[in-house]
């Protein structure tokens, strides 16, 4: 009995060895309990590297507006002028203020100013672009969509990394629970060999105390290990879910298992994938907002047609309107101009550059739609193939498991009935043990491979899109 003990406390380093670091302590009064799909919605609701993305996604939609509201009044401006002006000396008596321009003997009377004030308004509305308005508008509207598709490209990376962080959470606590049955044994291994010393047994010394003191320590060691590690993954993903202050997050599920999930055809993820990866939207959109841009450049090929208005006011008190059309009066007057007028660029070769970048331009995002093609298949496919492995490493895990089960139970009996071997029973118990932990990590490999399996294809959260496999279109 006491080398049964003494062994089952060996096998307890095992167990405390393959414990991941990820789990929390005792539920504080602090602490908020969630499931993985509400725990993905608040990071998604509050996670500021998605506000930050989707502040390029507010400049591009302004840009978009710009661009429609530059289709009226291109340039459309105001100016005013205000300084001193001279009046008038020498007005001959009884003489029209209309007529003043017909005697020569008038002057500026530059010792007596008056304020002058002048308004000077200009419009340009274009009729005919050759399609550079448009083409304009069809860029901003191009680019809100690149932007969309890169705020859905982050939320697919937070709601990735929060299902991990909740997955790595409950698996910890599932290994806590071992933890504290192997710190059970350890309490039973020395209370067994003290009291078989005091009996004084023949096959027990005082080594076999020494050797189980020796081993608690080295559990004590592991406990702190694992506890600190299990503290900062909960504080990593109350992190990540931007919890105030000593609140912590707690899984409502109590224990860890394999997530419901019909695993469908590699083709069907494939076409899943090319409809929903952000990736591939944000380079369809680049590269229709890059042949927008050509059709921009070429425009200054063309004369552009334009309808033109521009006015002038000026007002300056104690001067007089002249109706002759021949006489100007620089301080006082009124006029207006409107038409349609042509704007064409002469400098054709610079518009043969610009149309020539553009292109180029254009070609880039060409090629890079077709490479981001190609790693989305391959990204989906490895994924695929990863969920596939791991079901299969989980399900050998279980039977291992249940194996295990009947091993111990059968070495049990034997031992209660004296016909057992301490040495197997001991086996069984550290196979068993490390049997369970090692099946929860597969458990939590299948879920995480899951999940990325579905940010794969585009899944960007609150929750598994759904449980038969296939995301919904």
């Amino acid at each position: 009995m006491q080398r049964h003990a003494a062994r089952l406390t060996s096998a307890l380093l095992c167990i405390c060895v393959t414990l991941i670091p990820c789990a929390s302590p005792a539920q504080t009064p602090d602490t908020i309990r969630v499931r993985l799909e509400t725990a993905v919605r608040h990071a998604l609701d509050v996670s500021p590297e998605v506000n930050a993305v989707a502040s390029t996604l507010d400049f591009a939609q302004a840009r978009e507006r710009l661009a429609r509201a530059s289709r009226f009044a291109t340039e459309f401006s105001l100016r005013t002028a205000h300084a001193a002006a001279p009046g008038l000396r020498n007005l001959p008596a009884g003489v029209s203020e209309d007529n003043l321009y017909l005697y020569p003997g008038v002057r500026n009377d530059w010792e007596s100013l008056r304020p002058l004030n002048r308004f000077e308004t200009s419009l340009v509305q274009p009729l005919y672009t050759w399609g550079a308005l448009q083409g304009n508008i069809e860029a901003a509207r191009q680019g809100v969509r690149v932007e969309e598709a890169s705020v859905g490209k982050k939320k697919i990376e937070i709601a990735l990394r929060t299902g991990t962080l909740y997955y790595n959470l409950l698996l910890a606590k599932q290994l806590v629970t071992l933890t504290e049955q192997a710190g059970e044994i350890v309490e039973q291994a020395k209370t067994e060999i003290d009291r078989l010393l005091e009996e004084g047994a023949e096959d027990v010394d005082d080594a076999d105390l020494f050797k189980v003191r020796i081993t608690e320590q080295e559990f004590l060691r592991r406990v702190v290990e694992v506890e600190q590690g299990l503290r900062t993954a909960q504080s990593a993903l109350a992190r990540q879910l931007m919890l105030p202050g000593a609140t912590t997050p707690e899984p409502e599920e109590i224990v860890l298992e394999p997530m419901p999930f019909v695993l469908d055809s590699l083709d069907a993820y494939l076409r899943i994938a090319l409809e929903h990866r952000p990736e591939i939207g944000q380079a369809t959109a680049g590269l229709a907002a890059r042949e927008a841009q050509i059709k921009v450049a070429r425009a200054d090929y063309f004369p552009q047609l334009f309808l033109g208005v521009d006015s002038r006011i000026t007002l300056t008190s104690g001067r007089f309107r002249q109706p002759n059309p021949y006489v100007n009066d620089p301080y006082l007057g009124r006029s207006l101009r409107a038409g349609i007028g042509l704007r064409l660029p002469l400098n054709m070769v610079q518009t043969r550059a610009r149309v020539a970048q553009a292109k180029a331009e254009r070609n880039e995002v060409r090629h890079q739609l077709a490479a981001a093609r190609q790693l989305i298949l391959f990204e989906v496919e490895a994924a695929w193939r990863n969920v596939i492995t791991a079901r299969a490493a989980m399900d050998a895990q279980r039977e291992a498991l249940t194996i295990s089960g009947e091993w111990l139970r059968t070495e049990q009996i034997n031992f209660d009935l004296d016909l057992g071997d301490t040495e197997n029973l001991v086996d069984a118990v550290r196979a068993n043990l490390a049997l369970r932990a090692t099946y929860y990590e597969r458990v939590r490999a299948f879920n995480v491979a899951v999940l990325r399996l579905w940010a794969e294809t585009g899944w960007a959260g609150p929750g598994p899109p759904a449980l038969s496999g296939v995301l919904p279109e």
